[in-house]
């Protein structure tokens, strides 16, 4: 479960720690319902996301060490580029939409 603020966000999770597993993201998959994506990095870090290959809209956060959100992308677009502005520790794929009752600042649980 990822929550925010106390309000659930995602019901399942799904934790990516392998190089392959981080590379390839949603890359090829259907669209996601009600599960998060939580990239872990070893190491603060700006962030270089792609959405080659994934057909469907999502939202992302960008978290810090402390699981506080740094910066959002929301409706992030098939088959464009986003580079994060700060570093991350951790990076949170949504669904579209799942991310409209966070703010910046806000601390992720998961």
């Amino acid at each position: 479960m990822i929550r925010a603020n106390n309000i659930i966000l995602c019901r399942k999770k799904k934790i990516l720690t392998s190089i392959f597993s981080k590379a390839s993201g949603l890359m090829f998959s259907r669209p996601i319902k009600d599960t998060g994506y939580i990239f872990v990095f070893s190491e603060p870090r700006r962030i270089d996301l792609h959405m080659f290959f994934v057909f469907f809209p999502i939202d992302v956060l960008f978290l810090d060490d402390k699981k506080r959100i740094i910066e959002m992308k929301k409706d992030f677009l098939p088959f464009t580029f986003y580079y994060s502005k700060k570093k991350a520790s951790y990076v949170i794929e949504l669904p579209a939409g799942y991310s409209d009752k966070t703010k910046i600042g806000d601390i992720i649980k998961f």
